[in-house]
């Protein structure tokens, strides 16, 4: 390696981008082009840095695979970041394995690091969990080792271990302090605010506040039958019920929580359940319907009672009756939760994390702008979508993927 290359790659990994560009910016060998595209990726060109990286791991061939698995490498961390969830994993998968095969541990961890951080964002923590236990953060370098602390933060985080998240935020603060990055350290810093945070609100007792995540942990390990806005769960300390499917059941839960100790007239659960102003007798037996199905999802943790007017709600083995709801009721709450992290989506990466059509999430995009809250560029298959400030959506809570069940 010549030393323009070197002296580039050294201010490349110190922050410097202007300066590693000035030393390859004339220059088209497979390592210059490499840089240069890492450089253009850093620097907001996605589209650029991935033509330089794919040019530059064809030149290299396979006479050069560590070098070309690292283009590869460097490739799928830009379609992460740029949320191409449909770039294909086999090729990390391949580059992954011949870094570990040629002894290249530290880019070898960096991939594997990568594919742990898409996990997460397709709702999997459990399976990034396992991908990051098998490798050794000791190998990598400060920058590499506070995205690896932030993955393991952000697993945390999934699962509502909010005493392991901050103990990784705190290690990738010192990699990142060490890697002496100021862009590094900002988006650490950034990243860890989350815990001090409002996550959402608790609804009991005919009361209403905003809570953190280690209060929303606490809740959920509590003996309180807490109904799940964010996850349309209800769960006590031993059982969860999954009603993501059910709305019309959620919906009654969610009002006779709301209400509890006391009982919800008939009406009330008509207008807020089938949003019916004048309900007639069809509306009542529907109701009496919806109900049965309820008390059926809900036997092992709550009883549901009729009264004079209307249905009341028992829990079983808890003391207590709580709502966790989002910061805001929003139909389309779990979209704007993914656009929250300031990064621009497309709507087939959208139904990717989500774990639904790309169908149905383009037409709560089109609802969203067609309220102004979210915006659009590109056309067709680069059309990508972000928010202009999405206050009151915590990104975690509204996420896919498993909390805790108690």
């Amino acid at each position: 390696m010549d030393s323009l290359i070197t002296a580039a790659a050294q201010a490349l990994a110190a922050g410097d981008l202007l300066g590693a560009l000035k030393r390859v910016a004339l220059r088209d060998d497979p390592p210059a082009l490499a840089l240069r595209g890492i450089v253009m990726a850093q620097l907001g060109d996605f589209d650029r840095a991935k033509a330089l990286l794919k040019s530059a791991a064809r030149a290299f061939g396979p006479r050069e695979a560590v070098a070309s698995a690292r283009c590869i490498v460097a490739e799928a961390e830009i379609a992460l970041v740029s949320r191409d969830l449909g770039w294909p994993q086999k090729e990390l998968d391949r580059a992954w394995a011949t870094l570990e095969a040629h002894g290249d541990a530290v880019n070898a961890a960096h991939a594997r690091n990568l594919a742990a951080r898409r996990l997460l964002l397709v709702g999997r923590p459990d399976a990034a969990e396992r991908l990051l236990s098998g490798l050794d953060p000791s190998l990598l370098p400060p920058p590499s080792r506070a995205a690896y602390e932030l993955t393991v933060a952000g697993a945390a985080l999934r699962r509502l271990k909010t005493g392991e998240a901050g103990a990784a935020f705190g290690r990738a603060a010192e990699a990142a302090r060490r890697a002496g990055i100021p862009a590094l350290m900002a988006e650490v810093e950034n990243a860890a605010e989350v815990l001090g945070m409002p996550a959402g609100r608790i609804i009991a007792d005919g009361e209403e506040r905003l809570v953190i995540l280690e209060e929303v942990e606490r809740l959920f390990g509590s003996q309180v039958l807490v109904v799940d806005a964010c996850r349309n769960v209800v769960r006590d300390g031993r059982e969860t019920v999954s009603l993501a499917s059910r709305p019309v059941l959620f919906a009654l839960a969610r009002a006779l929580a709301e209400a509890w100790p006391v009982d919800v007239s008939r009406d009330v659960l008509l207008t807020r359940t089938f949003r019916a102003r004048h309900a007639d007798e069809t509306h009542r037996a529907r109701l009496r319907v919806e109900i049965a199905r309820l008390r059926t999802q809900l036997r092992k943790v709550a009883r549901i009672t009729a009264t004079k007017r209307g249905f009341g709600l028992a829990p079983r083995h808890a003391g207590k009756v709580a709502v966790l709801a989002p910061l805001a009721d929003e139909a389309h709450a779990a979209i704007l939760a993914f656009l929250a992290d300031g990064e621009a989506w497309s709507s087939s990466a959208l139904a990717i994390a989500l774990g639904t059509s790309p169908r149905t999430v383009q037409r709560a995009l089109e609802q969203l702008a067609a309220g102004g809250k979210v915006r659009s560029f590109g056309g067709g298959r680069a059309r990508r979508w972000t928010v202009p400030s999405v206050p009151g959506f915590p990104t975690t809570l509204l996420l896919p993927g498993p909390l805790p069940s108690g």
